[in-house]
């Protein structure tokens, strides 16, 4: 039983007529958006907010239609993926490289569905690493003052090569043995002169949709 599959498929329950939706990224969240295609065809009346070229992409190959997210004021519905998430509904995103525009996307969104398979879903956060978008620019002291954080960053690197993100920047993924304050970390990285922005979701999320290998879902509200 497809896990992924289940909990993505399931979230589009949440999509009403004459919404604006937010597509997010990754490997779960593209059955959402299948789904979503289907029923655009079938007549839904939805307008797409895409998170990534790859999201865009996917989302014109359906049909979906997508408005830019300077042309609106706030979204109704987003549907997006994490790599990990806790009881206290705090996320870590950005392993596919787009977490600024998700967060950007989640900070105008009256709901934020987050959909995942059961490995996701964990008692603390930091058994995945920290992404964290940086600057091109002094990427090295960037680097060194996040390090002081209690944590080791790696570039991210794509075929031997520095990551570049949709937005020109590159990605620190940070190794923390625990997150026990993500709050404060969230604030703590966001004040290093060079972070863009980091994958901490605190206070974003609040539906979770958990796809599981037995093949039952479980839907959790905040």
């Amino acid at each position: 039983m497809d896990a992924k599959k289940l909990a993505g498929e399931k979230a589009v329950e949440f999509v009403k007529n004459d919404m604006i939706i937010g597509l997010g990224t990754g490997s779960t969240v593209y059955w959402t958006i299948l789904k979503i295609g289907e029923l655009a065809k079938q007549g839904l009346n939805i307008k797409g907010v895409p998170t990534s070229k790859q999201t865009e992409q996917l989302a014109n190959e359906l049909g979906i239609p997508l408005v830019t997210l300077s042309s609106i004021h706030q979204i109704d519905l987003t549907i997006d993926g994490a790599d990990e998430a806790n009881p206290e509904f705090e996320l870590i995103k950005g392993g596919g490289g787009a977490l600024l525009r998700e967060k950007m996307v989640a900070s105008i969104s009256k709901r934020l569905v987050i959909v995942m398979d059961e490995t996701k879903y964990v008692a603390k956060l930091g058994g995945f690493p920290l992404p964290v978008e940086i600057t091109q620019f002094g990427w090295e002291m960037t680097s060194r003052q996040i390090s002081a954080l209690g944590c080791e960053p790696l570039l991210r690197q794509k075929d031997s090569i520095p990551y570049i993100t949709d937005n020109g920047n590159y990605i620190l993924d940070c190794h923390f043995d625990e997150i026990k304050d993500a709050h404060k970390l969230n604030q703590a990285l966001n004040m290093i002169p060079g972070v863009v922005e980091n994958g901490l979701f605190v206070n974003m999320a609040d539906t979770m949709v958990i796809g599981k290998k037995d093949g039952n879902v479980d839907i959790l509200y905040k």
